[in-house]
């Protein structure tokens, strides 16, 4: 499932590089805590790990850490049913339902998706709407329940007048959100009903109309990867390689990762490996090179599935080494 979360690495030396090898979390050690609890059914750890993170810090990566972990729905839907109050474990069960319904759905083309298999993904997906719904309701600051519902959006085809609400309703809350401009991008997209000119003119509005050094500045490599990704074999170089597409991406880099103000906070290494992926399809050795440096050998596993979809760190290195 392409909900475009960060992920790390372990590191190690060969040929005088770091060797680049995909793992579930991107350093935090919160998220490997609570990632093992989940798995354990430890809801005292999981609750105590999440309450330490405030909205106002982005606890995204740790919601998706408990969501997208086997077997948590069999243990926290209870706890939701015993406890009315439970606002925190409503959260953690909308989110598992979102990705446990992408499971069912997997992430075949929808020609190639069964009946049975789409009647459990919107099944799963209106589950999770519901308990998203009420947490919004009972925590109204509270940005995740709102970005978790642009995701149920997408996937229920809620269409685009309440996808943009969804979105709005996520950024008064946390105007640079990225998780939340990322899931907007994907929802102008052509492949989502949107158009290539829609998806540029926001994802530039977005990036530029934020304070220089924020992470938005990915948006714009994004949206070149996803045009990219939408062409037939030679048309898709011929149009990443265009003079007009490097140009935007060392724009964007400008005001984004190379500004002054930008600070390697939770996602940095997505960022770099976004504009890593851009520059190299762009034939910027200069801009690849540099990315590829500042990641030291992190890799996250997008942007570089939509190259290798079961092996990241194989598509990192195959383009690193051609820079």
């Amino acid at each position: 499932m392409a909900l475009l979360r960060q992920w790390g690495l372990t590191l190690g030396k060969w040929a005088g590089k770091p060797v680049a090898r995909v793992q579930e979390d991107s350093g935090d050690p919160d998220v490997r805590r609570v990632r093992a609890a989940a798995a354990a059914a430890d809801w005292t750890t999981v609750r105590e790990v999440l309450e330490a993170r405030p909205e106002s810090d982005d606890r995204t990566e740790l919601l998706w850490a408990v969501g997208d972990t086997a077997g948590v729905e069999r243990w926290i839907v209870p706890i939701v049913e015993a406890d009315q109050d439970a606002t925190l474990a409503r959260l953690v069960a909308g989110i598992r339902h979102i990705s446990w319904g992408w499971e069912a759905r997997t992430g075949a083309r929808a020609s190639a998706v069964s009946s049975k298999q789409f009647e459990v993904f919107h099944a799963r997906l209106h589950t999770a709407e519901q308990w998203l719904y009420e947490v919004a309701e009972r925590e109204p600051r509270w940005t995740s329940p709102w970005y978790g519902l642009q995701v149920t959006g997408r996937g229920l085809e809620v269409g685009q007048t309440a996808a943009r609400r969804r979105f709005e309703a996520t950024v008064r809350r946390d105007p640079l959100h990225l998780g939340a401009h990322q899931q907007r991008l994907q929802q102008v997209c052509e492949k989502w009903g949107g158009s290539h000119e829609e998806m540029h003119a926001f994802a530039r509005d977005a990036a530029f109309g934020a304070p220089a050094g924020t992470q938005l500045g990915q948006l714009v490599a994004i949206a070149h990867i996803e045009q990219w990704l939408s062409l037939d074999a030679g048309q898709d170089a011929a149009y990443m390689r265009g003079p007009q597409v490097a140009a935007s991406l060392r724009e964007a880099a400008e005001h984004s990762f190379r500004h002054p103000d930008f600070v390697r906070r939770a996602g940095w290494a997505q960022i770099l490996n976004t504009f890593a992926m851009a520059f190299s399809l762009a034939g910027d050795r200069e801009g690849a090179r540099e990315c590829f440096r500042a990641t030291d050998g992190r890799v996250t596993e997008f942007p570089w599935y939509y190259i290798n979809g079961s092996d990241a760190a194989a598509a990192y290195r195959k383009h690193r080494s051609s820079t």
